[in-house]
């Protein structure tokens, strides 16, 4: 059974930086990417960003681009999301995910996390 486990959500000012991170457990990820997604309150859920499995390639949503960034670390099979320049639309819960995968536009994963919320205040 896949489990996917956030943690480092918490509340920050504007400007402040956050790191989240995931540890993947429950079968081997070779050859998986991964990804974060996020959902506030009344919207739904979009993507972030994602990291391939060789961690050759990373790729973002538009909004985060220049302040956020995805790495892995193999050995601890845990993924990041390390996040600076935070805004107040940054507010969500934001989702780690595995076996992330597109088509067309639309990104979506196998597997999700149970989430950790992010609250950045004005």
């Amino acid at each position: 059974q896949v489990q996917l486990v956030e943690s480092g959500g918490g509340l920050v000012q504007a400007g402040g930086s956050l790191k989240l991170s995931c540890v993947a457990s429950g079968r081997t990820f070779s050859g998986s990417a991964m990804g974060w997604f996020r959902q506030d309150s009344g919207k739904e859920r979009e993507f972030v960003a994602r990291i391939t499995w060789s961690g050759d390639s990373t790729y973002y949503q538009d909004s985060v681009k220049g302040r956020f960034t995805i790495s892995r670390d193999y050995a601890k099979n845990t993924v990041y999301l390390q996040m600076n320049s935070l805004k107040p639309e940054d507010t969500a819960v934001y989702y780690c995910a595995a076996d992330v995968f597109r088509i067309g536009s639309i990104w979506s994963p196998r597997y999700w996390g149970q989430g950790t919320q992010v609250t950045v205040s004005s």
